[in-house]
């Protein structure tokens, strides 16, 4: 939306609204968003960022070339949105005609002249006191069609929001929070749908994906992560433990038009760390899942960590894309999984193709043929404890890596780290969490923990460069045409480098860690802008 110069003047004018929304007294109607649009992508010239992802397949790479390795030193600040909320800031901003439309900690959201940085709304959700949100109160961003808005919100509802105000078009709960549902997932549109999972695996939810009519907001499917008696999956769950068996969705997956397969990282089963009161592989927790997208139905699964016991939620980003592999090119989804391994799985059918640990993994030997890792002894939570690698937060976690088709590369931040896992049997109480232990980080002169950004090669799942941190980051990535590679370290520091070599070409110290997004690219007047988000802020860069 290219907003009139009158209106840029009226911001100073805001008018409390119903709902929560400030609005400024004018703004122009922005052009509507297409299905064909959010199929196109992340185009040659720079003008939307209209998914989480960049892109239905997740690659979060830009065709912009304006900034290189050559000048990216000269970066500027354009602008800075201080957000004025508390809470970590993890959002992944969308981009509409030179409008940026901002999720924020506490269901707080705001578009933004993407000029100037200038607020033109702001939407605030009242949220219910005593909220039962596992690990922070945060959002991770909008989807877009037409000209609505769709947002998650704490109080595990989804909201439909007009683009040109911010209002309130409907509102849908997705289930009850007092027990312990919330959300924080990113919405994907895809067709006349908007996808959507559940959070709360840490309370003993039943979790699910929901797909919900983007006019009307009714829901259309619902495919339960945790399948109940006569559904494909139950008889791994012992007894009545699928009641209460987590599996959350909190990571927003990829989508596939010709296969027209949804694809979305699965979580924990519950409880966490105590597995002998859910004895079985327990589906489809720690799985990758595919979906139709018009029914919900399953496809088919690849289960990363049967009957999980150290928290390793598969809920990480999938990238989807066109890989040749043994003299064929084949349509795969890779996936470096919070367990310590990477994989590379054929998109049609979910087979494995490439499984290799990217980090330090003591818990499996290898993934065998059959697809299922072979476990090693020694590694099961208990009173006394057992140091297991990776630790809770994994070899790498929600963060988005990305994937530069041009050097079929695979870049993902990833972290060493042991830990003392601890296991005890725990009394679900609805609400209230229901994990089952704890542990506590393994770190010593002898075995430091660190962090690393890693180029993987998918075919194989070696390793081609890394750039190690003196401690874990939490920032995602973005790779661009141009071959920059732009990530942050655990410090505050904004990072580009040469993403052929890891070579570091510049910093910033941005005063806050960005943790669990990463920058996104857009042109704005013939200028390539980076956008990063990082503590409680957005700022703008360009060049001079």
């Amino acid at each position: 939306m290219t907003v009139p110069t009158k209106t840029l003047a009226a911001f100073a004018l805001l008018l409390a609204a119903p709902s929560g929304v400030l609005v400024a007294q004018e703004t122009a109607p922005p052009p509507v968003v297409t299905t064909q649009d959010i199929l196109a992508g992340l185009t040659a010239d720079g003008s939307s960022w209209l998914t989480f992802g960049g892109d239905y397949a997740n690659q979060r790479h830009s065709p912009l070339t304006q900034i290189t390795p050559e000048n990216v030193g000269r970066l500027v600040p354009r602008w800075t949105f201080q957000t004025g909320t508390l809470g970590n800031f993890e959002t992944t901003s969308l981009l509409h005609d030179n409008v940026l439309y901002v999720t924020g900690p506490q269901s707080v959201a705001w578009a933004i002249d993407a000029r100037t940085g200038r607020q033109i709304w702001r939407y605030r959700r009242e949220l219910p006191t005593g909220l039962t949100a596992c690990c922070g109160l945060v959002n991770r961003g909008f989807a877009i069609l037409g000209d609505k808005l769709f947002m998650v919100t704490l109080d595990a509802h989804l909201l439909a929001l007009d683009a040109r105000t911010g209002s309130v078009v409907w509102d849908a709960e997705m289930e009850e929070h007092s027990i312990g549902y919330a959300a924080t997932i990113a919405p994907l549109v895809v067709k006349d749908k908007v996808i959507v999972g559940v959070a709360g695996g840490e309370y003993g939810i039943r979790g699910f994906i929901d797909a919900y009519d983007v006019e009307t907001g009714e829901r259309v499917w619902r495919f339960y992560t945790v399948p109940g008696p006569g559904e494909p999956g139950n008889e791994t769950w012992a007894g009545d433990s699928w009641r209460t068996g987590g599996a959350s969705v909190w990571v927003t997956g990829a989508y596939d038009p010709a296969l027209n397969l949804l694809m979305y990282g699965i979580g924990n089963p519950g409880p966490d760390y105590y597995g002998e009161i859910r004895e079985g592989d327990n589906l489809y927790s720690n799985s990758l899942v595919a979906l139709d997208a018009d029914t919900g139905r399953l496809r088919w699964h690849y289960q990363f960590t049967p009957h999980d016991v150290h928290d390793w939620d598969a809920t990480e980003v999938p990238i989807l894309a066109d890989l040749p592999i043994a003299g064929q090119t084949r349509r795969v989804v890779m996936f470096a999984n919070r367990n310590g391994f990477y994989y590379t799985l054929d998109a049609a059918t979910g087979r494995l193709i490439v499984a290799k640990p990217f980090v330090e993994t003591t818990w499996a030997k290898e993934i065998g043929p059959d697809g299922r890792p072979v476990l090693l002894p020694g590694n099961v939570p208990s009173e006394e404890g057992s140091v297991t690698c990776p630790d809770l937060t994994g070899g790498t976690n929600f963060w988005p890596p990305s994937f530069d088709p041009s050097t079929r590369t695979f870049f993902v931040n990833a972290r060493e780290v042991c830990m003392t896992f601890f296991a005890w049997e725990p009394e679900y109480v609805p609400g209230d969490r229901f994990t089952g232990g704890a542990g506590q980080r393994v770190s010593s002169s002898e075995s430091p923990a660190y962090g690393a950004l890693r180029a993987l090669d998918p075919a194989t799942g070696e390793r081609k460069w890394e750039f190690k941190f003196l401690s874990p980051s939490t920032a995602g990535l973005l790779t661009t045409a141009s071959g920059l590679l732009f990530a942050g370290d655990p410090d505050g520091n904004l990072l580009a480098l040469d993403s052929r070599s890891g070579q570091l070409l510049w910093r910033y110290q941005m005063g806050a860690p960005l943790h669990g997004t990463s920058p996104t690219t857009y042109m704005v007047d013939g200028k390539q802008h980076v956008l990063v988000p990082a503590g409680t802020t957005l700022t703008a860069w360009a060049l001079p």
